[in-house]
């Protein structure tokens, strides 16, 4: 493997709207141009965007076969997929659709389990500006709370208190 410094991607945001200028055909239509998915792993503590995801060819499921159930893949490291969408509005850009997917990966075998299903309608729920983040433990929350703060404030103010509340984690502070 060759030694190429980390490429660091940005959220695909804040595009032009498809439909701006006319009225007609399409108006309203929900569009993956304001859609980003961001990997977590959980034992790194660390999170980015990897627009591979989009089709299934994100940097952690390259060269592994999904399994269908959990058990198959006993030794799988924790990852989550997170679809993140963002929407303009009158106060600015915020994280409007938050929804999180479970995988594990376990590169010694090249297995994993991912329900793919779950991971389609995740990207629908956030698309349709759902926050469903529940199901991720609390270090998890924390890593993804602080990327979104720290990838932009102003976008984390503007959001709304159904997912600041649904990342928050009892830590004491």
């Amino acid at each position: 493997m060759e030694d190429k410094p980390k490429q660091k991607l940005g959220f695909n945001i804040i595009k032009n709207d498809p439909t701006e200028g006319h009225g007609g055909f399409g108006a309203g239509v929900l569009t993956l141009d304001n859609i980003s998915p961001v990997i977590i792993d959980v034992e790194a503590g660390e999170a980015a965007v990897d627009v591979g995801a989009m089709h299934a060819r994100s940097a952690v499921e390259k060269g592994i076969k999904f399994l269908k159930t959990k058990e198959e893949v006993p030794n799988g490291k924790p990852y989550w997929l997170v679809w993140v969408t963002i929407e303009t509005t009158e106060k600015g850009p915020l994280y409007a659709g938050v929804t999180a997917c479970e995988m594990t990966v376990d590169r010694s075998i090249r297995r994993g389990y991912k329900s793919l299903p779950e991971h389609v309608n995740r990207m629908d729920k956030s698309l349709k500006r759902h926050i469903i983040v529940g199901d991720m433990d609390d270090k998890s929350k924390a890593i993804l709370a602080d990327f979104l703060k720290s990838h932009n404030a102003d976008m984390w103010n503007n959001s709304s208190d159904e997912l600041k509340k649904g990342l928050a984690v009892d830590s004491g502070a």
